[in-house]
């Protein structure tokens, strides 16, 4: 597997490229699985929970050009309240669902590092310019303080500044005129195939990590197992 050289920039997404969720999921948090029981949902009859899910999301996706984290903080705590009223046995109060939407977007503690993660950066910061293309929220850069990631990137793209998700060609054009750098000498790491197919249609290298449980696989597309193999990957 090689990447067409030189590659001058790299870009990364953030969640199952560089970051994992403590608690396994983006949307629940450890208070919110306590809240809202995984096992019990899953069982309702008619996928009400499915459903309810399938619209609360599409909500997110109608509403996610945001300004502060405020905004963000309202917009969970809609999500929360339309998956509440789905599910009215579970007796959750408004209290409940402020709560559950105060952790989802203040906590900084609910994002781990995966392994490699930032030892890689590490390695290329200096060699090559770096930038993130991600879908994500307000709330991504206090996290991304936290964990001593945020002085790495040169340049970030977030779909909240631009009020759409990855692989709308948007996201890929901000982030390619940030960068600098013409298309061709960058490398996108992503763990969703469907991202890399719309970064490559932008003429950008693409590289498909398979570092989530669940991971996407595309024989069509450069894949490796986790953030480590990149540094080798791209020469540094």
């Amino acid at each position: 597997m090689k990447l067409q050289k030189p590659v001058r920039g790299v870009f990364f997404d953030l969640g199952w490229t560089l970051l994992y969720p403590v608690s396994g999921d983006w949307r629940f948090t450890l208070t919110a699985q306590k809240i809202f029981p995984p096992e019990y949902l899953r069982a309702l009859p008619d996928d009400r929970w499915a459903k309810a899910l399938q619209a609360a999301e599409s909500y997110l996706g109608d509403h996610h050009l945001l300004r502060s984290m405020e905004e963000e903080f309202h917009q969970w705590r809609t999500y929360y309240g339309m998956l509440a009223e789905a599910v009215p046995e579970l007796g959750l109060s408004p209290e409940d669902i402020r709560r559950v939407a105060e952790e989802q977007t203040y906590s900084v503690e609910d994002y781990g590092l995966l392994p490699g993660a930032r030892e890689t950066l590490e390695t290329l910061s200096g060699k090559y310019r770096l930038g993130v293309i991600s879908d994500t929220w307000p709330s991504i850069e206090p996290r991304l303080q936290k964990l001593g990631l945020r002085e790495f990137f040169d340049c970030v793209t977030y779909s909240f500044t631009l009020g759409v998700f990855k692989p709308h060609p948007a996201m890929y054009r901000d982030a390619l005129e940030k960068m600098g750098l013409p298309a061709a000498e960058t490398v996108f790491i992503d763990d969703v195939a469907g991202n890399l197919r719309g970064a490559a249609e932008q003429g950008i290298q693409t590289v498909l990590i398979c570092a989530r449980p669940d991971a996407d696989r595309d024989d069509a597309i450069p894949n490796i197992a986790g953030p480590g193999e990149i540094p080798g990957l791209v020469g540094a």
